[in-house]
């Protein structure tokens, strides 16, 4: 039970916020809401949330854009909702740092399961413990991956990354110096089979070198691009 949990929900319909209100708050979490893109922005920097479920199709600002805009400032988890099912919409939501994707029409239970499935990958609850034996830390050069914590510290500063951009750095350096290939990385670290744009992958890396550089510049080096077929985590030693 994530007693405590905030959660945004963004649908310009009423109905629809008030079906994902009744549901999640079953499930104990603090549920807010907004109509718009433009209420949602407010209201999200305004305030931390755990999670925020998002619909893609809103008049005025739609989904896409206000993810776009919330990765400019924030890391907040986003799922986020769409009547289309089409691949290229989905393809959109990723690229612009969307970490999860549900098509409607839609079953409450599935929202309320991908929630807690999303907030289980982007807890950071669990590194507030005493016990320093952590089980699952990779520790490199610069860099430093505590997978039981879901926490990145370069240089000894924690970088703020979504559950995304976290899980490609992690898959990425379990297996350092192996080169994977795009389809290779967007069925391990999204769970999909994309056939065509395979841009989502080249954004996240560019984003995630981004945040990582802001912090450490040797710690960004560490991903490599391997030019005409994929990336690589290759460790750096002074």
């Amino acid at each position: 039970m994530e007693t405590g949990t905030r959660i945004l929900v963004v649908d310009d319909e009423e109905r629809i916020r008030r079906l994902l209100r009744m549901y999640l708050e079953r499930e104990e979490y603090i549920i807010e809401e907004a109509e718009n893109g433009n209420i949602a922005l407010m209201k999200a920097f305004d305030k931390d949330y755990d999670l925020i479920l998002l619909d893609l199709m809103m008049p005025g600002k739609d989904g896409i854009e206000v993810c776009r805009e919330l990765r400019e400032k924030k890391a907040t988890p986003v799922i986020m909702l769409t009547a289309k099912s089409e691949e290229i919409n989905r393809v959109q939501g990723f690229e612009v740092g969307t970490d999860d994707y549900i098509v409607k029409p839609f079953s409450p239970r599935e929202v309320v399961l991908r929630v807690k499935a999303l907030l289980r990958r982007s807890s950071k609850t669990s590194y507030i413990q005493t016990d320093t034996t952590t089980k699952d830390v990779i520790v490199f050069p610069h860099l430093t991956i505590d997978n039981d914590a879901h926490r990145v510290t370069a240089d000894g500063h924690e970088v703020s990354l979504t559950p995304k951009e976290y899980e490609l750095l992690y898959f990425l350096a379990k297996s350092p110096d192996k080169v994977f290939d795009r389809e290779q990385l967007l069925k391990e670290v999204w769970h999909y089979e994309f056939f065509g744009d395979l841009r989502t992958v080249d954004t996240h890396v560019k984003r995630l070198r981004e945040k990582l550089n802001r912090i450490s510049e040797n710690a960004a080096k560490m991903i490599v691009t391997v030019w005409g077929v994929g990336y690589k985590f290759e460790v750096i030693n002074d």
